[in-house]
C-alpha cells in the first residue's frame, strides 16, 4: 500500500518525505552552534551591514530571525511584504524606527506575480502559527501543507521588480538581501543576479524551490563567485571577494 501510494503521489508530482527526516533536521537546525542567528549576529556586530532588503517580511516578529538585528543596530531597511494585514502589522512592530521603510508590494519577474494564495483569516485559528508564513504564488504550496482547499483565498496584490524597487529607494549599496517567499525565492534572486551589480550577502529558503530552477540558481551563484552553505532551512551567500565576510565563515 505505501509503495502505491509513494507511486501515485510521484505519478502527480508530489514526493513523499520521511517525516523522522524533516523534524530531526529542525531539532538540528534549533540547537545547532551554526545557526542563522549566529551569524547574523557576527556580520552584524562586525560593523558589516548597513544596508538592508528583507523580501517576505511577514509581520517582522514571527519566525524572523532580524527582528532584533534591525532594533539593535539601526541599518538602513526596506522590508517588503504583500499580504495587507501582515503589512499593517509590520509597520506597527517596527512603528517609530526611522532606519525603516516600508513596500507594500510582491517582488515580481516580469510582472507575472499580481496575486497570491493564503488562509482564509477567519478559518486561521484551525491551523498551527505557521501556517500564516506560507501565502505562496502557487496553491499546492498550501494544499501541500495540509490546508483545505475550501480554506485558501486568492489576494490580489500590488507588484514590483527587484530593479524598480533598486531606483524607487535609491539603493546603490547592499550589504544584506535577505529572502523567504515560499517558492519563488529562485526566480527573483536569479533575476537579481543577472541583472543587478550589487554583492549583498544573501539569505534565503531553498526549502520549495523547484530542482530545476534551484540547480539554475546555483549555477548563476557560482558564474557571480559566490561561496554558499546551507543554514537551517536556509542557504547563505558571501561574495569571494569581500574578505572581512569570508574571515567569518
Amino acid at each position: 500500500m505505501i509503495k502505491l501510494l509513494k507511486k501515485i503521489c510521484g505519478i502527480v508530482g508530489y514526493k513523499l518525505v520521511d517525516k523522522n527526516l524533516i523534524k530531526n533536521d529542525r531539532i538540528i537546525s534549533k540547537f545547532s552552534h551554526h545557526s542563522i542567528k549566529n551569524l547574523l549576529d557576527k556580520i552584524f556586530s562586525q560593523n558589516l551591514i548597513n544596508t538592508v532588503v528583507q523580501i517576505g517580511a511577514n509581520d517582522g516578529k514571527r519566525f524572523d530571525p532580524l527582528n532584533e538585528f534591525l532594533i539593535k543596530f539601526s541599518p538602513k531597511t526596506i522590508l517588503v511584504e504583500p499580504i495587507v494585514e501582515n503589512y499593517n502589522d509590520l509597520k506597527l512592530n517596527y512603528e517609530n524606527m526611522e532606519n525603516i521603510l516600508f513596500e507594500n508590494s510582491a517582488i515580481s519577474v516580469n510582472n507575472e506575480i499580481n496575486f497570491l494564495f493564503k488562509v482564509d483569516d477567519q478559518k486561521l485559528s484551525l491551523y498551527d502559527s505557521h501556517i500564516r508564513g506560507i501565502t505562496s504564488f502557487d496553491k499546492n504550496h498550501l494544499l501541500k501543507h495540509g490546508v483545505s482547499n475550501s480554506h485558501i483565498k486568492k489576494e490580489y496584490v500590488n507588484s514590483i521588480s527587484f530593479t524598480d524597487l533598486t531606483k524607487k529607494y535609491s539603493i546603490n549599496n547592499l550589504d544584506l538581501l535577505m529572502i523567504d517567499v515560499e517558492g519563488y525565492d529562485g526566480d527573483i534572486l536569479i533575476d537579481f543576479l543577472l541583472n543587478s551589480t550589487l554583492r549583498p550577502i544573501i539569505i534565503f529558503e531553498y526549502l520549495h524551490i523547484k530542482n530545476d530552477k534551484f540547480e539554475n540558481l546555483i549555477n548563476q551563484l557560482i558564474s557571480k563567485n559566490y561561496v554558499f552553505f546551507k543554514i537551517d532551512e536556509n542557504i547563505t551567500c558571501f561574495p569571494k571577494e569581500n574578505k572581512k565576510i569570508n574571515s567569518l565563515i
